[in-house]
Parts: structure tokens; sequence; C-alpha cells
């Protein structure tokens, strides 16, 4: 039951809410900006009301998928149909695999198994993303900071797994991780355009 679900939760996952809000907009988000279909380059490009509509509905891919796996298969369910949605946001066949970095969706899903350290991490991620204006530096830090809480506090496989998740999400970051080394990366302020 659970492998025939990730499929569903795949093709969740695959849902274009960034370019969805673009186009609603009259501009192609992938075009503009870094180029990414998520909620910070919608917010930089069309401001932060349509960046948190893109936010929240990428989460709650994650948050949807996620609590159909946890009922119908407890913690293992839940992370692989989490996982599902998480790699249909990243790798979407609908879209040739240009997706976007899963920050959102990834949040969402690990919401729901892991509830109390990701409002810490919300709260944090606010916090860096407001000091340094750049949501890349926040979503580097969870990449960082989440497995190992895990890792303290939960079985080996699911230590595993979120080290796993984090490695994908901090890759889908590897052009931001080197605009940040050549100190030019993007802020999360919106453009004056």
């Amino acid at each position: 039951m659970i492998a025939l679900l990730c499929i569903p939760a795949y093709f969740l996952g695959t849902f274009p809410t960034a370019v969805i809000v673009g186009k609603a907009a009259g501009r192609d988000v992938t075009a503009e900006g870094s180029g990414n279909p998520g909620a910070s380059n919608v917010n930089r490009i069309l401001g932060w009301r349509a960046g948190l509509v893109v936010l929240l509905a990428d989460a709650m891919k994650g948050v949807i998928a996620a609590s159909v796996g946890l009922a119908v298969g407890g913690r293992p369910g839940g992370w692989a149909l989490g996982a599902a949605a998480v790699l249909g946001h990243v790798l979407p066949v609908t879209r040739l695999g240009k997706g976007g970095k899963g920050v959102a969706t990834t949040a969402g899903f690990l919401s729901v198994l892991y509830p109390w350290f990701a409002l810490g991490f919300l709260f944090a991620f606010v916090v860096v993303t407001r000091v340094f204006k750049k949501a890349s530096i926040g979503s580097l830090m969870g990449c960082i900071c989440f497995p190992i809480l895990v890792a303290l506090t939960r079985p080996r496989w699911e230590a595993i797994a979120t080290l796993a998740l984090a490695i994908l999400v901090a890759w889908r970051h590897k052009a931001n991780i080197s605009r940040l080394i050549a100190g030019n990366e993007l802020s999360t302020k919106p453009s004056e355009s």
C-alpha cells in the first residue's frame, strides 16, 4: 500500500505552485531572479504575499503526503510518502526535472514527524533569514542542524534518512553555496521592478 501511495505522493510534489502564482501575475518566475520555482524567488519577484502563498502551498504538499503515510504505515509510511513528495518537488518529471529546492515541502513533511524540532527550526530560520536577508543561509542551517537533532533522539534509520534528505536539499543549493562563497548571493528582499 505504501509503495503504491508513493506514486500519487510524488505527483503531489510536482504541483508547480510558484509557476502558477507567477503566471497569475503575468510573470515567469523560472526566467527571473534566481530562476528557481520556489517561495524565496517568488518573494523576490512578486513580494512577500505571493511568496507566502507559495511557501504554504509547497509546505502543504509535504504535510499531506506525510500525514497520509503516517496514518497508513506509521513513521516509515510517513517518511516514505513525505520523501516521495519532496522528490516530486525537486525532480518533477512534469517539468523535466527542473523543480524547486525542496525546503518548504521538506519542512512541511518533517513538521508532521518532528513537530517540536520543526517549530524550533522555523523560529531559527526566520531569525537567520531576517538578519542575513538570505533564505539560503537559513535553509543550509537546517540541513546541518536537523539531522543532528534526529540522530540524538530517534532511531538510526531515521537519522540516516534525515541526513540523506539534508544532502539532497543542500545539493539543490549548490548554486547558492557558490554565490555565498563569492559574496554575491541574492537577497530575499523584493526587487524594485
